[in-house]
């Protein structure tokens, strides 16, 4: 349901608590700049969202009486984390003071307030529920862990699933892979070959910012790996194995292990999909798994550019074109491409951003994007990767509907789908 005006601007006092500021509209940033958000772009918080405060920094709002743009002189800025499933539209908008702290690597979408419900710029993706707050329960997570590890009393890898991305992270698929349920993660790598600004499980330690999670620290053998994703993949409803988790490096650089695994995963069950969430960085390995049976391939990118990409990911011995055939190399194989395509607003919806997205679908012959949020304070982004201006811009809502209407056939998403809506129904309703 539309709104019949802007929500009301949210801002906290320093203490965890947050207030509405009943004299400014919430408004929405793209690039370095602040805009009003259409009313029909704001959505109810989803459940699972949760809403930051974020120091050193003054939110800017739009004047109820005068129409102005002006900043809130009270407290610090607020943004929310959206759940998985939605993509944000635009990111909270503020002024950073000069002695602001880098913001950790969270998604920062703009929020509002109207009666009495908050409200966030957002677009539902996908319709899979996998990862929605209400589906988990802790006791049976807790139960399906242990039997998990007194299942697999000497795997390391089951033990690193449970004790550190289950149980202290809350990884969402740690935790369905605790439940015997759908995508089941299989990190395999301890080592990277990109320097990601980003990286979630690893930084420098003279960098500003912390990494969300610690590294896997071994190199899991095949028979640690075949070892439980059999089961999983015989057992579990829609089933799904994925390589490539937030925990680790660059699967691909254990691309022998993970060849033998696969090899003998399907001489035990050719039931469900094997998947690699990659860089994409090593096109004649992709083509080493296709050939043992890889289903589906994500690779992650932060902009279908390549300056904007190499900027980003820093890449060690590997260019941006070698991520463009590592999906021409699944596709000539008949399997699933994705790109993990990390959306923030501003950039990812710039005409020139827009005409390099058109190219890379029609020269891989995409199957799908999953619209990600960039998780990773913007200014330090922008600063990082030294781009000052973003040039034109369109609404990410907009860029979605012109990438829809030319490549219907192309699906949107926000998960690595499983075998039977690769195979059977793939509907996902758009203005969902």
């Amino acid at each position: 349901m539309a709104l019949n005006q802007s929500p009301y601007l949210l801002y906290s006092d320093g203490k965890g608590n947050i207030f509405e500021d009943l004299s400014l509209f919430a408004v929405g940033r793209a690039g370095w700049d602040a805009f009003p958000i259409p009313t029909e772009e704001w959505i109810e918080l989803p459940d699972g969202g949760n809403l930051y405060e974020l120091p050193g920094r003054k939110a800017i709002g739009i004047d109820v009486e005068t129409g102005d743009m002006r900043l809130c002189d009270k407290g610090w800025a607020v943004a929310a984390f959206i759940p998985p499933a939605h993509t944000g539209l635009y990111i909270a908008a503020y002024e950073t003071m000069p002695d602001a702290p880098t913001l950790p690597l969270f998604c920062y979408t703009a929020a509002g307030w109207l009666n009495q419900k908050f409200y966030v710029p957002a677009v539902r993706i996908e319709k899979d529920i996998r990862q929605e707050c209400a589906g988990y329960d802790d006791t049976k997570i807790k139960n399906g862990s242990q039997q998990l590890i007194e299942t697999y009393p000497h795997n390391r890898l089951v033990k690193h699933l449970m004790e550190n991305c289950c149980n202290t992270y809350h990884c969402p698929a740690a935790r369905n892979f605790s439940l015997a349920r759908w995508e089941c993660p299989v990190p395999s790598s301890p080592a990277c070959n990109a320097n990601c600004i980003g990286c979630i499980s690893f930084q420098p330690e003279e960098e500003t910012i912390v990494s969300t999670q610690d590294r896997l620290t071994f190199k899991p053998t095949a028979e640690e790996i075949v070892e439980f994703t059999v089961p999983h993949l015989m057992n579990a409803p829609y089933p799904i194995i994925s390589f490539g988790q937030g925990c680790e490096g660059e699967p691909l650089l254990m691309w022998e292990t993970i060849r033998e695994a696969i090899i003998e995963i399907r001489k035990h069950t050719d039931k469900g999909s094997i998947n690699i969430n990659t860089n994409g960085s090593m096109p004649k390995a992709v083509k080493a798994l296709c050939e043992a049976g890889l289903d589906s391939i994500r690779v992650s990118t932060n902009s279908a550019r390549k300056d904007i990409y190499t900027k980003y990911y820093r890449p060690n011995n590997y260019e941006f074109e070698d991520i463009i055939e590592s999906l021409k190399v699944v596709r000539g194989f008949g399997g699933w491409t994705s790109i993990n395509y990390f959306v923030f607003p501003g950039m990812t919806d710039s005409v020139e951003e827009y005409e390099a997205l058109r190219k890379l679908i029609i020269d891989t012959d995409l199957c799908m994007i999953q619209w990600r949020n960039f998780n990773i304070d913007p200014d330090w982004y922008l600063g990082q990767i030294g781009v000052t201006e973003t040039g034109e811009m369109m609404g990410v809502k907009q860029l979605q509907e012109l990438i829809h209407e030319e490549f219907p056939q192309l699906h949107f998403g926000y998960f690595n789908p499983p075998m039977e809506r690769i195979k059977g129904n793939f509907e996902i309703d758009f203005a969902h």
